[in-house]
């Protein structure tokens, strides 16, 4: 999970690793991760010298750290709206509301509320005011008959509505940025590819947390369950982020209390490439800890360049 290359002051990073100054000298790669036990649970007690960092199979020097708890964040709630949809709408709507009114800090955090079906719409541009947010969440509805007609035909644009979230919004953002993504994974539509959404989220350093919620008669006795957690995952692993599936044992209530403890419990870890080259290529990031059983969620990589 990266949040960016940030600009830093290398001198303050030397005399004060937790708290960084921004200037435009040396150019700090901000790594979050979420660390867990092997039953799952979240481990928040760890300390800089825990970890070991390798950018392309080199070790990399962690210059500074911090655990992160309660810093703003910055969501993206973006909600399938499309005909298979239809029937699970009403309860994405509703859980969403309550993730909202739980988590969300006025004029602390910062949100915007995006559907997409036929077409991508943002129902609320990025505000911090709770009560903006949950009078955009009642238009968040299927599209009607006509509207579908007007578009051409029915369809699910999952790919280009996240291309347009990260490039649109998160691009200009910074800080710790999110998308959830409350859909069947299925797009159909969409000019944009998997891989392009993917990397829209990765150069502007936005984790995507998935929330696969699917009306299992809708696409007959075949389903569409499959390909679409495959999708999701793919999204959510190379993000950074998380995948969840709605489930009578899970349901989604849950999984948002889930990723909200998740979202408030993460660790940064900033530092400095020692590969100076001026490229723009991808460079892989492996995080760990030097305890065994700990397993790290974090970012794939990163792009260096615009």
């Amino acid at each position: 999970m990266l949040q960016g290359t940030a600009a830093f002051c290398a001198a303050h990073l030397a005399g004060a690793q937790d708290q960084p100054t921004f200037t435009t000298e040396v150019k700090v790669v901000n790594v979050l991760a979420t660390v867990r036990n092997k039953t799952g649970a979240l481990i928040g007690n760890l300390e800089k010298d825990d970890f070991a960092l390798s950018e392309d199979g080199r070790p990399q020097a962690i210059k500074y750290f911090q655990h992160e708890s309660n810093l703003p964040l910055i969501l993206g709630l973006m909600v399938d709206t499309s005909g298979s949809q239809g029937k699970v709408l009403d309860q994405e709507r509703a859980a969403s509301l309550r993730f909202l009114d739980h988590v969300f800090r006025d004029h602390i955090d910062h949100a915007f509320i995006m559907q997409f079906d036929t077409s991508v719409q943002v129902r609320q541009g990025l505000t911090g005011s709770i009560k903006n947010l949950d009078e955009a969440m009642a238009f968040v509805d299927s599209e009607t008959r006509r509207q579908i007609r007007m578009q051409g035909g029915a369809g699910t644009l999952l790919y280009d509505a996240v291309v347009r979230a990260a490039s649109e919004i998160m691009s200009k953002q910074t800080g710790r940025k999110a998308l959830i993504v409350l859909t069947d994974g299925v797009d159909f539509g969409s000019d944009a590819s998997l891989s392009d959404s993917v990397e829209a989220a990765q150069r502007a350093d936005t984790l995507i947390y998935s929330i696969l919620y699917s009306d299992s008669a809708y696409y007959g006795p075949l389903g569409g369950g499959r390909e679409g957690r495959k999708v999701l995952r793919h999204m959510c692993d190379d993000s950074g982020g998380s995948f969840y599936e709605v489930s009578k044992k899970q349901p989604i209530d849950s999984i948002f209390a889930l990723l909200e403890e998740e979202l408030r419990n993460q660790y940064s870890l900033g530092y400095t490439s020692d590969n100076a080259e001026a490229s723009t290529g991808y460079r892989k990031i492996k995080l760990r800890t030097k305890e065994k059983d700990q397993i790290v969620q974090t970012r794939d990589g990163y792009y260096p360049g615009p």
